[in-house]
């Protein structure tokens, strides 16, 4: 089918999905879990050549943000399973008051009827992006890369093949088949037919949405994500916390950049952070970060001398830049300066100072002695996400279900005119 037939499918199902009510929603959704999993032999079949097809052309990081494994599988079929326990968020009263004219004024939460979703070479983001649509009552159009291209498409052959098990029309799932600029920007511009555009991706693909996209569109996920190291800060803590937030996974938007550093214990911290990070990993036969360190922090510890541009850089991979700050008002200058305002973080025990880094960090998230790892949907018990909105209108932070809908107002009266 093309792009356009897509569009209009997706269109004409949207009445039919939000006519279903909250049992329908969470049978489809069951069905769908339960078709990944009975399905996983033929997904990992697909995924084998879509990796095959990219191996030697990207970072091993890369690959493993392509690649599927049973447990991988298993775990989107539970993603979708604990969307079904989250309350319904269609049909809620939000607010209920009278008028002065005597009206009865409701406003009660409503899908938002078609949610296109671009996204790049993450292949579960195709099963996370269903389900969060449908128990939200929108029906999906989802578009991903040209690396998860078999991936991404076997996972919704599955997922539609679960619905039709069931009794429930497969319309309400879309992927299209054309991965080219032309086929994104055609989406980016699907007035009439796209309600809301999601892009889940690189700085270049959220640049390109937001700047051309006609339909109303959310800007998301770009990481720059930094903690500080203060004065005051428990080392022993600051450095499992770095740990985690850098090499957990590096090819994900939540993990680390950007460290910064106290100069009261730069002399003391950095040496730690080094070895930790370089010669501890390297004599466990890990993969070792390279730390890319300001000028300040080049006369501590042996590095690479880091540019301008890599306070700037979403690294996605075990590169770290490191700079030495005067005290904590100059690392929220920098943040400023430099952020995605998608999560920071400050390694404090002086409470004082943290508030005063909460209050003037203008990120999505802001965490105090904790890993930036954790801004993601099924850790803040969303279920999972749509992606992390960086900006401010409609939503912030993880995107989950109650990000999926908006509102109407409902008006009751007994003969008022005005």
């Amino acid at each position: 089918m093309t792009t356009s037939d897509i569009l209009k499918s997706a269109r004409n199902a949207k009445m039919y999905l939000a006519s279903m009510d909250a049992d329908s929603k969470n049978r489809a959704l069951l069905a769908m879990a339960d078709a990944l999993e009975e399905g996983c032999d033929a997904i990992l079949a697909v995924n084998a050549q879509d990796l095959d097809a990219v191996r030697g052309q990207v970072s091993d990081v890369m690959l493993d943000r392509l690649m599927l494994n049973r447990e991988r599988i298993s775990g989107m079929a539970e993603g979708i399973r604990e969307v079904v326990a989250l309350p319904d968020p269609v049909g809620r009263l939000l607010t209920q008051r009278t008028t002065a004219d005597g009206l009865l004024l409701k406003k009660i939460s409503v899908p938002l009827g078609v949610v296109a979703i671009i996204y790049e070479s993450r292949p579960n983001v195709t099963s996370d992006a269903a389900a969060l649509c449908i128990k939200s009552g929108n029906v999906c159009v989802l578009r991903g890369g040209k690396e998860a291209y078999r991936s991404s498409h076997a996972i919704v052959d599955a997922m539609r093949k679960g619905l039709e098990k069931i009794g429930i029309s497969p319309a309400i799932i879309n992927i299209l088949d054309d991965t080219t600029r032309a086929g994104a920007t055609e989406l980016m511009k699907a007035n009439g037919y796209v309600d809301m555009l999601i892009p889940r991706g690189g700085a270049g693909l959220i640049r390109a949405c937001v700047e051309n996209a006609t339909v109303p569109c959310i800007e998301t996920g770009t990481g720059i994500c930094s903690v500080y190291v203060d004065k005051e800060a428990d080392q022993t803590k600051a450095l499992k916390i770095i740990e985690n937030a850098k090499t957990q996974r590096p090819s994900v938007c939540n993990a680390e950049e950007t460290c910064l550093v106290n100069s009261s214990i730069a002399a003391e911290f950095l040496p730690k952070l080094r070895k930790l990070l370089v010669e501890d990993r390297q004599a466990a036969g890990k993969k070792p970060v390279e730390l890319r360190l300001c000028d300040e922090a080049l006369k501590i510890i042996p590095g690479t001398a880091a540019t301008d541009k890599d306070f700037d850089t979403e690294f996605l991979d075990y590169i770290l830049a490191v700079k030495v700050v005067e005290n904590v008002e100059e690392a929220v200058r920098h943040i400023a300066l430099h952020s995605t305002h998608h999560s920071d973080a400050i390694i404090t025990e002086n409470k004082k100072t943290a508030d005063y880094y909460v209050a003037n960090v203008d990120s999505a998230a802001v965490y105090v002695n904790a890993s930036t790892r954790f801004t993601d949907g099924g850790k803040f018990g969303l279920g999972c996400e749509m992606g992390i909105s960086t900006q401010k209108l409609h939503a912030r932070g993880p995107m989950g279900l109650e990000e999926l809908t908006s509102y109407k107002y409902v008006v009751e009266g007994s003969g008022q005119i005005r």
